[in-house]
C-alpha cells in the first residue's frame, strides 16, 4: 500500500534526494549563522554562532536563521522540553536546544544523521500513538508534526498503530476538539493557564496513559470558559484544535508548509508567508 493509503502517512510522496544521493543520507544545511562581532559566541555545526546572555541554543539559532526541529517550543512559552525534537549535542552530550543555556566556547552538533535519526523516530513513534491520517485532516498543509516529517524525510510510520480511541468533542459553538490527534506538546495546557488565565486544559494519567482533557466537572468543553479569542486555540501545531465552519476554506496547496519547507521559514510567523 502506498503511503496515501495508510494511517500516518504525511499525505504526500517524499522526494527522491535519498534516491538520487545514491541511498545516502544527506542531511540539508539548515540555515548558516551570521558572522558579527560578539563577545560570547559557540560553535554550532562548525560555524560561530553569537548569542546573549539568558538565550538559550534553541533562542540563539533562531536569531541567527538556523533551524533546530522542534515541537513543543513556542517563543511566547517558557522552554518545556516535551517532545525531544530538539535534541542537540552540546560538548559531546544530549541536550535539549529549547532549555539548554547558551554557553561561550559550547561546541554543538544540530545537523548530523546521528541526531536526524533519532528524531526521525521520534517522529515515527508519535505518528502511530494518535490518529495522523494526513490526506483526510484538516490541518494538513498548516500542521507542525507533518511539516517535520516532510523535512527529516520520514518516509514510513514504522511502528505498529496502538492509541486508543479518544472522544471527539464538538460541544462548544466554535470550536471541536479531536483528542485522538493530541501529541503532548501542552502549548493549549501553558497557553490556557500562562497567557489566558483560565486553566482549560491538563494532561491525565502517566505513560502511554497519559493523554489531554477539560477541566470541567463534564468533560465538555462547552462547560468552560473557552472562547475562541484565547490564545490557547491558536497553539496547537496538529489537528486537535479546530474552528468550525472553517474547514478546507484555504485550498491545500497553498498553505503554511505548501509553500515552503519549515527548515526555510526560520523566524517567520504564520501569516507572514504569500499564499497562492
Amino acid at each position: 500500500a502506498s503511503l496515501r493509503s495508510r494511517p500516518g502517512a504525511v499525505g504526500r510522496p517524499p522526494d527522491d534526494r535519498a534516491r538520487r544521493s545514491g541511498g545516502a543520507f544527506r542531511p540539508r544545511r539548515w540555515g548558516a549563522a551570521r558572522r558579527t562581532v560578539n563577545a560570547a559566541s559557540l560553535l554550532l555545526d562548525g560555524l560561530p554562532l553569537p548569542f546573549s546572555p539568558g538565550q538559550t541554543i534553541m533562542e540563539a539559532a533562531t536569531v541567527a536563521g538556523i533551524f533546530i526541529p522542534h515541537l513543543c517550543h513556542h517563543p511566547e512559552f517558557k522552554p518545556q522540553g516535551s517532545c525531544k525534537l530538539c535534541t542537540v549535542k552540546a560538548n559531546g552530550r544530549y541536550v535539549s536546544a529549547c532549555t539548554m543555556p547558551a554557553k561561550d566556547g559550547m561546541e554543538v552538533e544540530n545537523n548530523s544523521p546521528d541526531l536526524n535519526d533519532k528524531r526521525r523516530t521520534l517522529l515515527q513513534m508519535l505518528f502511530v500513538e494518535g490518529n495522523h491520517f494526513c490526506p483526510s485532516c484538516e490541518k494538513s498543509g498548516n500542521c507542525l508534526l507533518q511539516a517535520l516529517a516532510y523535512e527529516l524525510e520520514m518516509l514510513t510510520p514504522h511502528f505498529t498503530q496502538f492509541y486508543p480511541d479518544r472522544p471527539v468533542d464538538a460541544s462548544h459553538p466554535d470550536v471541536l476538539l479531536d483528542f485522538n490527534r493530541c501529541v503532548l506538546c501542552e502549548l493549549c495546557v501553558r497557553a490556557s493557564r500562562d497567557v489566558d488565565r483560565k486553566n482549560v486544559f491538563a494532561l491525565s494519567g502517566r505513560g502511554i496513559g497519559k493523554h489531554l482533557i477539560v477541566n470541567a466537572e463534564s468533560g465538555r468543553l462547552a462547560d468552560t470558559g473557552f472562547s475562541l479569542s484565547d490564545k490557547a486555540a491558536h497553539v496547537c501545531p496538529v489537528g486537535v484544535i479546530l474552528e468550525k465552519r472553517q474547514g478546507f476554506k484555504e485550498p491545500i496547496g497553498c498553505r503554511r508548509y505548501d509553500l515552503q519547507p519549515i527548515g526555510m521559514q526560520v523566524g517567520q510567523r504564520p501569516g507572514s508567508e504569500e499564499g497562492c
